[in-house]
C-alpha cells in the first residue's frame, strides 16, 4: 500500500505576535501539488503575515510551517533548496539589468551549470525571449511582471509564492496571467497567492482561505467561500474582501 505524500505546504496551529499584537492566530491549511490557494482577506488580515512567516522572514509564537512533511528553513536563504519561489508585490528587479540577467539571478546562486539554457527556456514559455537583452526597467509594467514570474519559475520551484500576481494589470493581462497560473498548477506545482482582484482568484483558485483580524474564518472551494454567511457577515460580500 503506497503511503500518501505529505501536502507540499501545511501551515498548522500558525501564531505570530508583534509586541502585544496579535497577528495570525491558530492558522491552518495546507496546498498540495497541482492546487492553487488563494489566501484573501481585507489590509490587516494576516495574509502577508502568512507569507512571511513561510519564507522564514517571522518567527512564529506556536505553531508549524512544514514543506513537503519537513520543517520550513528557519531563514529565507533556504527557501530555494527546498524548492520553494516567491514573487513580491514591489516586483524586486534590477532595473539596470536585462531581462535575461534577471532571470539568473537565482541560478547564479544555486551554481547551475546549465544555468543560461534554463533562463532561456523559461522566458520562452512566457513569450519573453525577444526581451531578454533589454534592460529589465525599460519594460512596460505587465512585461516586468512577467519578467518577476519567470525569474521565481527558473529555479523550478515545488511551490510558487505569488503576492498580489494581479495587482496593476488590466483585463487582458489578468486574463493571460489566470491562463499562467493555470498552465504552473498544471505542470504539478503548487501555488499559493495572495490577491485582491475578485475575477482573478475566482477564476484560478482551486480553493479559498479567508482570514479575518489573523483567524481563518472560511475555507473552501471558491463557490463555497462566497456563499458563506461568515465571510458574508464579516465582509458585506466578497467583493468586498478582496
Amino acid at each position: 500500500m503506497n503511503t500518501p505524500l505529505p501536502p507540499r505546504l501545511s501551515v498548522s496551529g500558525l501564531e505570530v505576535a508583534f509586541g502585544g499584537l496579535t497577528a495570525l492566530d491558530r492558522v491552518s491549511f495546507d496546498v498540495h501539488d497541482g492546487e492553487t490557494v488563494a489566501l484573501i482577506g481585507p489590509n490587516g488580515a494576516g495574509k502577508t503575515t502568512v507569507f512571511n512567516a513561510v519564507c522564514g522572514l517571522v518567527k512564529p509564537r506556536n505553531g508549524t510551517v512544514r514543506i513537503a512533511g519537513r520543517p520550513a528553513p528557519a531563514k529565507a536563504t533556504g527557501l530555494l533548496k527546498s524548492g520553494v519561489a516567491r514573487t513580491l508585490q514591489g516586483l524586486g528587479l534590477f532595473e539596470r539589468m536585462s531581462v535575461l540577467e534577471n532571470v539568473l539571478v537565482p541560478l547564479t546562486s544555486l551554481r547551475d551549470p546549465g544555468a543560461v539554457a534554463k533562463a532561456l527556456g523559461v522566458l520562452a514559455e512566457l513569450d519573453l525571449v525577444h526581451l531578454a537583452a533589454r534592460p529589465a526597467g525599460t519594460l512596460p509594467y505587465p512585461e516586468r511582471k512577467r519578467v518577476a514570474l519567470a525569474r521565481a519559475l527558473a529555479t523550478d520551484p515545488k511551490l510558487l509564492l505569488l503576492d498580489e500576481p494581479a495587482g496593476g494589470l488590466g483585463t487582458a493581462d489578468i486574463d493571460a496571467l489566470a491562463d499562467l497560473v493555470a498552465h504552473v498548477a498544471a505542470s504539478g506545482r503548487a501555488v499559493l497567492l495572495v490577491e485582491h482582484h475578485v475575477d482573478f482568484v475566482m477564476r484560478v483558485a482551486d480553493r479559498i482561505v479567508v482570514l479575518d483580524f489573523g483567524q481563518v474564518i472560511a475555507s473552501g472551494t471558491p463557490e463555497a467561500v462566497q456563499g458563506d454567511p461568515a465571510v458574508e457577515a464579516a465582509y458585506l460580500g466578497l467583493e468586498a474582501a478582496i
